[in-house]
């Protein structure tokens, strides 16, 4: 269990607590992890995300009826602002701590010709898949901020998505980068 209750909530009901959270933890890790990718990043969201469920319950702000769905939904805002935070201060490092050495590239003429071919694949896919693998996977929008500038259900993006992607590997694969 991700918190233990020492108070009592509103209708001093203990088990209810647990029987949530037993009923909704898996699917709510998986949920974040597939989202964040980090096993200790997803536990964290994951206890905060029951955390902040648990207030609401105490206080006796919650009467829904899917709880999984709304601990989604808080976790899903939890993930949003640490990427919003991120994105606005930027990634901390510790300059006096890096390796040079460790972050040289010591044939750039293999970095370029690899470069040359994920282009040249690039180019040898359709325009609507390689304009929906740059929104998605090299400028990072979701899905629906592509279906969206590009005037397309969600569905077909995800399909084209899909389908340049396999398209990208097999070129790739042939490739032998």
């Amino acid at each position: 269990m991700f918190f233990h209750n020492k108070g009592k909530r509103a209708d001093g009901n203990e088990s209810f607590i647990e029987d949530i959270c037993k009923r909704t933890w898996k699917d709510l890790y998986r949920f974040i992890y597939y989202k964040v990718q980090n096993k200790e990043e997803a536990e964290d969201i994951t206890q905060e995300t029951y955390a902040k469920t648990l207030k609401v319950i105490q206080d006796g702000n919650l009467s829904i009826e899917n709880y999984n769905n709304y601990l989604k939904s808080i976790a899903l805002n939890i993930i949003r602002d640490k990427w919003r935070h991120s994105n606005r201060y930027g990634v901390n490092l510790d300059i006096e701590n890096i390796n040079p050495e460790d972050l040289s590239v010591d044939d750039f003429s293999e970095q370029s010709a690899n470069r040359n071919v994920i282009v040249q694949a690039l180019n040898s896919i359709s325009e609507d898949q390689r304009r929906v693998i740059e929104l998605r996977i090299i400028k990072g929008f979701t899905v629906s901020e592509t279906a969206r500038i590009l005037k397309k259900k969600e569905s077909t993006i995800r399909v084209i998505q899909y389908r340049g992607l396999q398209a990208l590997a097999l070129i790739l694969k042939n490739s032998e980068l």
